[in-house]
């Protein structure tokens, strides 16, 4: 298998290595189960080395499961040998309830850190029930300072050795970065080539904010997906004249970006098609009809939008 080629962010005891392939772990409706387990295990196997997971997904304890039975198993030497990222809830985004949230979390992952710790959206629900979507009554004014300063805490402690957010606009981001004494080491939003985000990653790249992408192919299936990205006609002839699958091409297409590519198969097979994207490239050519494709974002987030809430509409919520 090949070396998948890593990044360095930065911490509080210098620079952490992350795999720019990393395995994501959402399935909806949000549960975890033994196939997930038995998955992630596989994962580990075939190499991969980064595994996205959040409070919201239910994931953390199937993850952290196969991550001991891995060690115990001579796969792993230890934990340390993994980039694990896992996120803060908006029922949990309150400065006062973030260090509690990453301490569950650790307990769910077995663990006594994540490599990176991330915000997931810049949205306060009422604190207690973790689950999307919900009541749009539950939701509450984001205040991005003292969420931040917690997130800055766990990571003085250790228990996050970077910290990033994730579903944030250039705006929202400029706001952080005016207060924040720690900036934000990666903002993971939806990437793909029919939701390319130039402008967002042309921002985060003059920052030295790392882009991760999820939804990479889509989302097929899920709340928040679409089947626009495996059913694109462009997409498929390109793939077809590559000799490659179109999932592989929209994996390459964000990874040639330098964007961290968080994937997601249970199937064997698709995993290894899945890291098949390293020792090839899109033409010149390839990569001008992909540009021309026209944009439409999967997910706009409208569980978020309320108009008794802080964001009365999309333009609010992205700016």
């Amino acid at each position: 298998m090949e070396t998948i080629p890593e990044v360095s962010l930065n911490t509080l005891s210098g620079p952490k290595a992350m795999p720019l392939i990393g395995m994501g772990t959402a399935v909806y409706p949000f549960a975890g189960s033994e196939t997930m387990q038995a998955a992630i295990l596989s994962a580990i196997k075939l190499g991969y080395r980064h595994f996205d997971t959040a409070a919201l997904y239910q994931s953390e304890r199937p993850l952290g499961e196969a991550v001991a039975k891995a060690i115990s198993m001579g796969l792993l030497k230890s934990r340390d040998e993994l980039f694990i990222t896992s996120k803060l809830w908006c029922s949990d985004a309150h400065g006062d309830r973030v260090m509690g949230a990453l301490q569950t979390t650790l307990r769910n992952l077995q663990m006594d850190y994540v490599d990176l710790y991330l915000i997931h959206w810049p949205v306060s629900a009422k604190p207690g029930k973790i689950n999307l979507p919900f009541p749009k009554d539950e939701i509450e004014e984001f205040d991005m300072r003292s969420v931040w300063e917690a997130m800055e805490e766990c990571n003085r402690l250790g228990l996050a050795k970077s910290i990033g957010v994730s579903n944030f606009s250039c705006k929202k981001l400029e706001h952080l970065l005016s207060f924040a004494k720690i900036p934000p080491a990666a903002n993971q939003v939806e990437v793909n080539p029919l939701w390319q985000q130039k402008k967002l990653r042309e921002f985060c790249v003059q920052k030295g904010i790392q882009v991760c992408a999820y939804s990479p192919l889509g989302a097929k299936g899920t709340l928040w997906g679409t089947d626009q990205v495996m059913g694109s006609k462009m997409l498929q002839d390109i793939a077809q004249a590559k000799g490659k699958s179109l999932a592989q091409i929209c994996l390459r297409w964000v990874f040639e970006q330098g964007d961290c590519v968080l994937v997601k198969s249970f199937n064997e097979e698709r995993m290894k098609q899945n890291l098949d994207i390293i020792n090839w490239e899109l033409s010149d050519d390839e990569r001008e009809k992909i540009d021309q494709i026209p944009q439409r974002k999967g997910f706009p987030g409208l569980e978020f939008v309320s108009s008794d809430g802080p964001y009365k509409n999309l333009e609010e919520l992205w700016d």
